[in-house]
């Protein structure tokens, strides 16, 4: 699966006009290709005058019927109503006036919150905008609109070296956002001990959690490793050439979309990323580590020309990265990428559609479920976790660490890029347009997130007590294995520790 990038660079480039309605009939397919061919036609009628039909729903299959070859149920057509109802909303008192960069982002959020609803589906989204655009920068600060839609992209700006990050930082404190990507630097430097290099010079932005500079059209193309599973180097390089050679044929598929294909085919981009770097420093030593991921980078520089010239393919523009990661790190006792625990005790809190099969089984076996503040028909568990690897959380770390990790990693390990969120504590806050000054020729992209206190309702983690977590663990009974075949549809806000904004 992946994730959308977009940027609002759109903006003023078209009035808004008068839709022709008529009454002509359009029956929506009951398909991934109706549901967009739909939207397609309503945003024409508002950004070049086309005609808007007559939609008619009723093809689309009724509310919890089985979706056979994508899996999980049906929506109902509520959701797209919902949809077209709201962009209608959105346009009509427009008419005349030019699109404006929250236009864009409104415009993919109420989408997202569409496909959020859809059910068994999941996506993430990037918004890009500029340095100066303050509307957009600001629009996390409407809380009405971030709960009902704005949740539904991470916002970052393109950042310029040099530039007074004063108000930004200010604006960083209220809720994490927004996010800075130094599009120069990625466009110009793979990894940084390695100088300027302009082989990938047509980067246009990334994917959603900033771990993948990409070009137009480009995909990202994602392997995790966990070096604190291996007890020394040399088995963690033949798990590493497992995953290259995973993620290198990968590049060899094809898309449905030719300009996707080209730049695939063009690129081979690959990110091999590494998670549970933080035990890997507790197992290994800190300065260990930094030779492995160094040494491993010309391993991988070594395989890529072998198996590239085997292949008859270039090379790869790119090969490594960090990827937040999530629930995947979770799955095998891993911390999340580059980032320490939440704490030795916390809450992990995962959302499943409210059809699932899986909820009657958790809902049994003691889990707390709890109907999503955010998106219909959806339900979150709270999963309680015990660190078993702990010497230090988030609330003991300094938000200079954790910058200087990331840096480290930009310069020994990632080509691509290094997705970190730092967060910060109510007295470092006045430290980040420090922070971003020191920091903004050493890194490709970073985001803030303030302690705990993130603002957000239902976050993917939450810190507790020793004694709640032995609370909630009380009533909780093993659970082995589900006998069907679905999955959770993730998490929301990507925060560095949980890549998918689910939809």
């Amino acid at each position: 699966g992946i994730g959308v990038g977009f940027d609002t660079e759109g903006a003023n480039s078209i009035t808004i006009e008068e839709p022709q309605y008529t009454n002509d009939v359009h029956v929506i397919d009951d398909s991934r290709e109706g549901w967009v061919n739909s939207v397609h036609m309503l945003l024409d009628g508002f950004f070049f005058g086309q005609k808007i039909p007559r939609f008619d729903y009723s093809a689309i299959r009724p509310l919890g019927a089985p979706i056979l070859g994508f899996g999980g149920t049906s929506s109902g057509p509520e959701p797209l109503k919902e949809l077209h109802a709201s962009l209608t909303d959105l346009y009509t008192p427009k008419i005349g006036e030019p699109i404006t960069s929250v236009d864009i982002v409104d415009t993919e959020n109420l989408i997202g919150r569409c496909v959020v609803a859809g059910n068994v589906r999941r996506s993430a989204a990037l918004a890009m905008g500029k340095h100066n655009d303050m509307y957009y920068l600001q629009m996390k600060n409407d809380q009405e609109k971030l709960y009902h839609h704005r949740w539904g992209s991470n916002n970052s700006f393109n950042a310029v070296v040099g530039m007074d990050y004063t108000w930004h930082a200010n604006q960083s404190q209220q809720n994490g956002e927004p996010g800075y990507i130094w599009l120069e630097n990625a466009r110009k430097r793979g990894r940084f001990r390695d100088g300027e290099r302009l082989d990938d010079i047509n980067v246009a932005g990334f994917n959603p959690c900033v771990e993948q500079q990409l070009e137009d059209a480009e995909l990202c193309c994602l392997v995790e490793t966990f070096p604190a599973k291996h007890d020394d180097f040399e088995d963690y390089l033949r798990t590493l050439k497992i995953a290259y050679l995973y993620g290198k044929t990968i590049t060899l598929s094809n898309t449905h979309w030719p300009e996707t294909n080209a730049k695939m085919l063009k690129n081979r981009r690959i990110g091999l990323s590494q998670s549970g770097v933080i035990q890997a420093f507790n197992k290994h030593g800190r300065r260990e580590i930094y030779k492995w991921c160094n040494e491993a980078y010309e391993y991988i520089k070594e395989l890529d020309e072998e198996y590239s010239n085997w292949l008859c393919i270039p090379k790869s523009v790119r090969t490594t990265s960090i990827k937040p990661s999530g629930t995947v790190s979770l799955l095998n006792g891993s911390t999340p990428g580059i980032h320490f625990p939440e704490d030795e005790y916390y809450i992990r809190r995962i959302r499943f559609s409210s059809y699932s099969e899986m909820l009657e089984s958790l809902r049994e076996s003691g889990y707390h479920i709890e109907d999503d503040e955010y998106s219909p028909n959806t339900s979150v568990v709270e999963f309680p976790v015990h660190e078993p690897y702990f010497k230090k959380g988030k609330r003991n770390v300094s938000m200079w660490e954790q910058l200087e990790i990331a840096a480290q990693y930009q310069y020994y390990w990632a080509d691509n890029s290094v997705s970190v969120t730092v967060t910060f504590k109510p007295d470092e806050a006045t430290q980040i347009k420090d922070a971003l000054e020191m920091y903004e020729t050493r890194l490709k992209a970073v985001s803030f997130l303030k302690h705990e206190e993130t603002g957000y309702k239902q976050a993917p983690y939450e810190s507790i007590t020793k004694e709640k977590y032995e609370k909630l663990i009380k009533n909780i009974r093993p659970l082995q294995r589900f006998d069907i075949e679905e999955e959770g549809t993730g998490t929301k806000f990507c925060d560095g520790e949980a890549c998918e904004v689910t939809f």
